[in-house]
């Protein structure tokens, strides 16, 4: 079990006097259900685990009334050896929204105040996840509004990497330093951290792919670990998604790679089937979404704040939600190139994507420039209070567009640019260089 940031949101939790339902939301195998169960047996007396996708017969323990004692009456039951004592007894709720009357009864759970109850949850609000007599279930057990707390978890970030590998606070704090001092690294420590950014560009987060890798260190075994993840999350589209939504789902998802692969990395619906429309494809594209499994990326209309109110919503790019799933997507040899330096394959596709991973798992929403007179930033974001061009080069790479708006401020109303690539610090007037191993300290809004 490596070290999750989940578990400061758990321990946070546990030391509120009064606790909602905590909900943990997020795509499937990101490890929500290893942090929930390891913090409940390292936190409790008891620990009472019903996972509602692998055992359905669990939903009858919520029939009938929804009061405390019922259920939990039910539950002492149905499964032999459980206790329920209070303060030292906590529920876990897997895969909740399988059992509507399950988060239903979050509500008395909150207001009973006995028993503290952990839930996780993946395909919230995906369209065609249910049947029709799960949706009239859904519609009957209302969702208990300011009775539940719910929080996303991701994939492992790459600072979560970096602890899985050994790097130890102190040494991040002296990237901080740097970072600060705006003061390039001794090559020693550049060439370590450069190297465990390859890793990560290759590895990605799913925590099963990345224990794989550092047991084994081989990179076709991990590339077996993602495959099979690919392979649960295209099952998940079979399995789930509404009928007539199928082939088109499954088409959108594997166009992502040729979407980045592309000069303007709009997605474009074409791209997926020739004379393809987008109304055909938007519910398939928004299914994906909502399964975690990608992040959009929005143009805006000015370089201003607060983006959100820029934004233009029928213009996006589409990055995997996991850089590891899409190398893993693409063309076998690409984790080899990649190991090797080279991430400016693809039309900085790695790069871009890389950069959305980092700034997506801060929990920041996506946001680029882009207009027709040639003008494009690969990212926008909100840093120090300001809006900050953020550019993703390879070493030889110039920012003519950053260039171009630095320059008139009184049009763009932007001070401030960084790039990010493989090189140490330095600046250059308003423009900020950094490694990309450093683009997950810049979570200063």
């Amino acid at each position: 079990m490596y070290k999750r940031k989940i578990e400061t949101v758990l321990q946070n939790w546990k030391g509120q006097s009064k606790r909602k339902p905590l909900i943990i939301k997020g795509v499937r195998q990101c490890g929500k259900t290893s942090s929930v169960r390891d913090f409940a047996q390292m936190n409790y007396e008891h620990v009472i685990y019903l996972n509602f996708l692998e055992k359905k017969s669990y939903k009858t323990f919520f029939n009938g009334d929804l009061d405390v004692e019922t259920i939990t009456t039910n539950i002492a039951l149905g499964i032999i050896g459980v206790q329920f004592v209070p303060g030292k007894t906590c529920l876990i709720f897997d895969e909740v929204q399988d059992c509507p009357r399950a988060r239903a009864s979050l509500k008395f759970f909150c207001l009973d105040g006995r028993y503290d109850v952990l839930c996780t949850g993946s395909l919230f609000g995906v369209n065609g996840y249910k049947t029709k007599e799960e949706q009239q279930e859904e519609e009957e057990a209302s969702i208990p509004v300011g009775f539940e707390e719910i929080v996303n978890m991701y994939p492992m970030d790459f600072e979560e990497w970096l602890w899985a590998n050994g790097i130890l606070p102190e040494q991040i704090a002296i990237l901080r330093q740097h970072l600060a001092e705006e003061k390039p690294l001794n090559e020693t420590f550049h060439h370590r951290f450069r190297q465990l950014l390859l890793q990560y560009v290759f590895v990605g987060g799913m925590p099963e792919a990345v224990e794989k890798f550092l047991t084994t260190h081989n990179m076709g075994e991990t590339r077996k670990v993602q495959m099979s993840i690919i392979g649960s999350y295209e099952s998940d589209m079979i399995k789930y998604a509404p009928t007539a939504d199928k082939p088109r789902i499954r088409e959108c998802f594997e166009s992502i790679p040729k979407q980045l692969a592309r000069d303007y990395k709009k997605f474009t619906y074409t791209v997926i089937r020739p004379n393809a429309k987008g109304r055909d494809y938007v519910g398939s594209l928004q299914w994906i979404e909502d399964a975690g499994i990608i992040r959009r990326c929005y143009n805006t209309q000015i370089t201003e704040l607060p983006l959100e109110g820029v934004a233009m919503k029928d213009q996006f790019k589409v990055y995997m939600a996991d850089t590891g799933l899409l190398v893993c997507m693409l063309e076998e040899g690409t984790a080899w190139s990649i190991m090797q330096g080279d991430l400016g394959a693809y039309k900085g596709a790695i790069y871009e994507n890389l950069m959305a991973d980092i700034l997506g798992k801060m929990g920041r929403k996506l946001y680029y420039f882009h207009k027709d007179s040639g003008l494009e930033i690969d990212f926008l974001m909100r840093y120090k209070g300001e809006c900050v061009l953020v550019e993703c080069k390879a070493r030889t790479g110039n920012a003519k567009s950053t260039g171009t708006i630095l320059k008139h401020p009184e049009k763009y109303h932007v001070k401030h640019a960084i790039k990010c690539g493989d090189y140490n610090i330095g600046r250059e007037g308003e423009l900020l260089t950094i490694p990309f191993y450093m683009a997950f300290l810049l979570n200063e809004l």
